[in-house]
């Protein structure tokens, strides 16, 4: 049995207490066990009671906690009340909200048997293994999910981004909810860009991202200098990071200068979130070298145009990640016409030349 424990749970809702009407129908004295009205605790004998951010249990509560642990009785209305129960106790609690938001009594915390902390993956690979067990992406629907694994890298290095990221509260922190409610929206939007465009298969894009912000900036407790500048904008800046950081990761030291070269010799590339895959792929294989690229990915030639459309997409995400493109609204992917560099010594100037006769 499990209860939250907010500021206005009372003995009665934990523990128990009298019934007057039960009582007078029964002709029982007040001071009988059968008159009381027991609440949650009892109820869960012979079983474990779990109680869930612990602080914010009233300190009253909290000792009525602990005469049970201690001594097996409780006090209701002055009558002490023997409560002979056979159960296993289990609380929770963030370790900054002992003073924060309230504070485990000494007594309390003395008689708990074990205490275990817990922490965030430690490894991005933990962090995918965790994500991909909790997230709701098994959907038995009309299409076909297909989620590369360089998504599944991403959504999680935005988690470990975030964590690190200066502007976002340490306290707070940032749980491993975020990269499973982010990787249930990516999977969402995807899934209806396929029904919209009649496909067959659904495959997550890395601009997918940026349509499951409100599962990233819901997750985000941001510091002063974070607030100033929106969670939208912060959370866009986390993005850009984690991508820099699995890119490198993924191209040590690949030839994209075609690809870069194409953006330079004037090549703009725009689409919408929505469009479908075989529109990206055709606009993709003009690009010189960007789908052969995806190979470096773990993606073969012969995979699902989807999965190279997606992988495609990421290196440009990349590549802008890094600054060696642009992107804006208007344009979408381009590149920075680059103006002559100016020296700073000026050549000197020759004015008209006079011819001096003596």
């Amino acid at each position: 049995m499990e209860k939250l424990a907010t500021p206005d749970v009372t003995i009665a809702d934990i523990i128990g207490d009298l019934d007057p009407i039960k009582a007078a129908r029964g002709g029982h004295a007040l001071s009988s066990e059968l008159t009381i009205h027991f609440g949650l605790l009892p109820r869960a004998h012979r079983g474990i009671f779990a109680i869930n951010e612990l602080p914010d249990l009233a300190g009253k509560i909290q000792v009525g906690l602990f005469n049970i642990l201690q001594e097996g009785d409780i006090q209701i209305k002055g009558y002490p009340v023997r409560l002979p129960l056979d159960m296993m106790m289990v609380f929770t609690a963030n370790p900054e909200d002992y003073t924060a938001r309230g504070k485990i009594i000494t007594p309390l915390k003395d008689r708990i048997g074990s205490e275990i902390r817990t922490h965030y993956p430690a490894t991005p690979e933990q962090g995918i293994a965790i994500t991909a067990q909790e997230a709701w992406t098994a959907r038995n629907g009309t299409v076909r999910l297909a989620i590369p694994q360089f998504m599944r890298e991403l959504i999680e290095c935005v988690a470990f981004e975030s964590r690190q990221e200066k502007r976002v509260d340490k306290r707070s922190g940032v749980s491993q909810r975020m990269p499973i409610a982010c990787l249930e929206s990516v999977v969402s939007n995807a899934e209806q860009r396929a029904l919209l465009a009649h496909e067959e298969v659904a495959v997550p894009r890395p601009s997918d991202l940026y349509a499951a912000l409100p599962s990233i900036t819901g997750k985000l407790e941001l510091e002063y200098e974070g607030e100033l500048r929106g969670a939208e904008s912060v959370a866009r800046d986390i993005i850009c990071q984690a991508t820099a950081r699995i890119f490198k990761k993924t191209f040590d030291s690949p030839p994209l200068e075609p690809i870069v070269q194409w953006f330079e010799l004037g090549g703009t590339l725009k689409y919408s979130d929505a469009a479908p895959t075989h529109e990206l792929y055709a606009q993709f294989k003009k690009i010189h070298g960007l789908l052969d690229k995806t190979q470096t990915l773990g993606l073969k030639p012969k995979d699902e145009p989807g999965l190279l459309v997606s992988g495609a997409e990421f290196i440009l995400e990349g590549l802008y990640a890094l600054k060696k493109i642009s992107r804006n609204e208007e344009l979408g992917y381009f590149a920075e016409r680059r103006t002559p560099e100016t020296t700073d010594e000026e050549p000197p100037k020759v004015g008209p030349r006079r011819r001096v006769l003596n």
